[in-house]
């Protein structure tokens, strides 16, 4: 068809009859204009996606490099919405820096979010930042009533479709509904020139999209004005290509096409993972070239969210370990890319979601140590700018990191049994990875006050309410100090002499409930009068860790049935997250033995961001005659620290406790110090440190770019 140069120029809305105009700035972006009068800044062209570059440039091939960006901050659920416009501009212009050109968000926001991009756009009007706008699905009705047809689905999938798109083109007042997590508010700002496209849905729940097309085998193709179903679609893909259909029909009464993609994962794409030993994650697929657009210049592309750890055929599945990476080794991830991409030669293909999280915990392993977890900082920028790489290399049109900002209420599947579901948001878990995709950290409030680098002087600034002094009456310890945040249990050690891990280990035990071991190995010749739930031990790099009480761990207790051997009474184990559980043949493809990772390890080294030896999973440092140590909060057994509630022992349920018992003691040539007299040694008579629990609004929280930012920065600006 015939384009010609256009500038787009926002003017009024009418909403209930009254007219409201836009203030200043109005959004001016430089786009194509087909005969009809429909603007087109973005379209999919062949198997690329395209930017329109001016009268002088036209057309020019475009990828995507962008993040994704969540709706929530520290202390606060994502329907709250509780970002403001100046978080937003700030976060727009660091995302700029980083090399982003795009970002991804999955639902309507606030409309203060519209209204910051169209702000902060206007004052680069040669260099805007574009973004992409999800539309979620009614994601608990389909999951609940397995059917995608369901006219109450249908129904409401299709208003927040038509809510979505004026909320992006100004031009919408959507009532708040208590408790339902949805924006409200009345949005006038028009942002849709700075939109790159829609990406409609979830991820897919492959048991509702087989019941789908199992219930309705004789559904017809859908004929709509903008997009069809092409013959051979399943009845789900056939029910997609309404869903965009209705989105184009939307979107063209401003006057606009977008390119327009549903929502993918590896669980529903159309390739084949025979090494995969779930059945669920190889049974059914979802195509999105089964779906074309029909008079839509801007066209259609492929979205998909790809993790190099999971599904498990990543790691097991022979026939996606073929290629070999720039390093010479085996990658099922470069492989996958590959075939996915081969698939899909029709239309352009993004990876709309990719990154693997700096924590303490682990969900999934991966391949090449790509983890779900347990990265430092310093990993997570070097594994996801090397997957960033390899998306680009695979000529892809697009690869969106997930994610920006750290969001503290997400819940992991290895975890939250142990934690509050509604208490999430109101502390810093470590051991929740999904917490801690970010590349913007969102970190506890002592992160930027007390630093653990065996320095006492930060201890000296705190107030008396900020810290309590505990009684170490054994040998070697001539001062204790606690504190504490939303993140961890700080301690503070003065020493009689300074701690030499060659010759001694110190150990400090942790006290919560009544129960646990009152002797161990690592108390030789001692007995307790109370006995200990967890237990630190600190000697060289290699043997610091955390341990937890045979009668109290909660892992074994609840994995007992995957076969984990007894633990030998009155011991301390290693604390351990579940990775993956045992399939047995024939509820599996083939049998997959039980897996779990320790994630007690405490390592030495410096948590102050400004040192040059600074890492991100420091937990101690000993100098001179000074120790500092950080626990996360879960390490003690804790479920919630703002309300003080620990994991009892009869079962998973929760419990409140007074605080914790901190029992200090030291091992010298196989003898405990300080410890002789009367048995059993009185740890009932030492101080509980304790402290005031916190609600939403008492939430503080340091935000700080990662060493990830900067790597990917890197990354990023290598692409024009």
């Amino acid at each position: 068809m015939k384009m010609f140069l256009k500038i787009s120029l926002a003017a009024a809305v009418t909403i209930g009859g009254v007219a409201y105009w836009l203030s200043p700035p109005t959004p001016k972006v430089e786009s194509a204009e087909l005969d009809e009068g429909m603007q087109v800044k973005f379209r999919a062209n062949g198997n690329q996606m395209e930017v329109y570059a001016g009268h002088n440039q036209g057309w020019k091939p475009y990828f995507a490099k962008g993040v994704n960006m969540g709706a929530a901050l520290p202390g606060h659920f994502p329907g709250e919405l509780a970002i403001s416009k100046g978080d937003y501009e700030r976060w727009f212009g660091m995302i700029q820096e980083m090399g982003a050109n795009v970002i991804r968000v999955y639902t309507i926001l606030q409309p203060e979010f519209y209204e910051a991009l169209v702000k902060y756009n206007a004052k680069r009007p040669e260099d805007p930042l574009f973004f992409i706008q999800g539309v979620w699905s009614p994601e608990e009705e389909l999951i609940e009533g397995q059917d995608a047809f369901d006219p109450e689905v249908q129904q409401r999938f299709q208003q927040e479709i038509r809510d979505a798109v004026g909320a992006v083109y100004g031009q919408a007042k959507l009532e708040a509904e208590p408790h339902s997590g949805k924006a409200s508010g009345t949005y006038l700002y028009n942002a849709g020139p700075y939109l790159m496209g829609w990406i409609i849905g979830t991820e897919w729940d492959p048991k509702m999209v087989k019941a789908t097309n199992d219930k309705y085998p004789h559904t017809a193709d859908y004929q709509g004005n903008y997009f069809r179903s092409k013959p051979g679609a399943s009845p789900f893909e056939k029910w997609l290509a309404e869903m965009l259909d209705i989105t184009a029909e939307e979107e063209a009464k401003h006057g606009w096409q977008h390119p327009i993609a549903f929502s993918n994962w590896v669980t529903t794409d159309p390739l084949e993972h025979p090494g995969e030993p779930l059945y669920e994650e190889d049974l059914v697929s979802v195509d999105s070239q089964h779906v074309e657009p029909v008079r839509w210049e801007a066209g259609t592309f492929a979205s998909y969210h790809v993790y190099p750890y999971y599904p498990d055929f990543f790691t097991y599945d022979k026939t996606f370990q073929r290629m070999s990476n720039d390093r010479g080794e085996i990658d099922s991830y470069k492989t996958y890319l590959h075939d996915l991409k081969e698939y899909h030669k029709e239309i352009p293909i993004m990876i709309t979601e990719f990154g693997v999280p700096a924590s303490q915990g682990i969900a999934h392993t991966g391949q090449l140590g790509r983890h779900q977890g347990g990265h430092d900082e310093k990993q997570q920028g070097e594994i996801n700018a090397d997957m960033f790489r390899q998306i680009r290399e695979a000529d892809y049109s697009g690869a969106i990191l997930f994610t920006w900002q750290d969001e503290w209420f997400k819940k992991t599947w290895n975890t939250l049994h142990y934690d509050v579901p509604d208490r999430r948001a109101y502390w810093y878990n470590t051991l929740t990875n999904e917490s801690f995709f970010g590349v913007l950290g969102m970190f506890p409030s002592k992160d930027d006050v007390l630093f653990i680098d065996g320095d006492a002087s930060d201890w000296d600034e705190l107030s008396n309410d900020q810290k309590q002094k505990l009684e170490a009456p054994v040998h070697g310890f001539e001062e204790l100090w606690a504190a504490h945040d939303e993140g961890y249990l700080y301690l503070m050690a003065k020493l009689t002499e300074p701690f030499d891990p060659a010759k001694q280990e110190i150990y400090l035990g942790a006290d919560t409930l009544k129960g646990g071991s009152r002797q161990a190995p690592q108390l030789p010749g001692i007995i307790l009068d109370e006995g200990l739930e967890t237990l630190i031990e600190l000697a060289d790099e290699n043997k610091s860790s955390i341990m937890i009480a045979s009668d109290y761990d909660f892992h074994t207790r609840k994995f007992r049935e995957a076969g984990l051997p007894p633990a030998e009474p009155e011991a301390f184990l290693p604390w351990k997250l579940v990775v993956n559980y045992q399939l047995e043949h024939p509820d599996s493809k083939f049998d997959h033995p039980f897996g779990d990772v320790v994630v007690g390890d405490l390592l030495r080294g410096n948590s102050n961001p400004d040192h040059p030896d600074y890492h991100s999973k420091t937990m101690w440092q000993a100098e001179g005659n000074i120790l500092e140590i950080r626990i996360p909060w879960m390490l003690l057994g804790f479920s919630d620290p703002s309300s003080r509630s620990v994991i009892s022992y009869d079962s998973f349920d929760k419990t409140r406790v007074e605080g914790v018992r901190i029992v200090p003691w030291m091992v010298q040539q196989g003898v405990v110090l300080g410890m002789e007299g009367e048995a059993p040694y009185p740890v009932s008579q030492l101080p509980i440190y304790t402290w005031e629990g916190w609600e939403d609004v008492d939430v503080k929280y340091v935000e700080r770019l990662k060493q990830s930012y900067f790597i990917m920065q890197e990354a990023m600006q290598e692409v024009e």
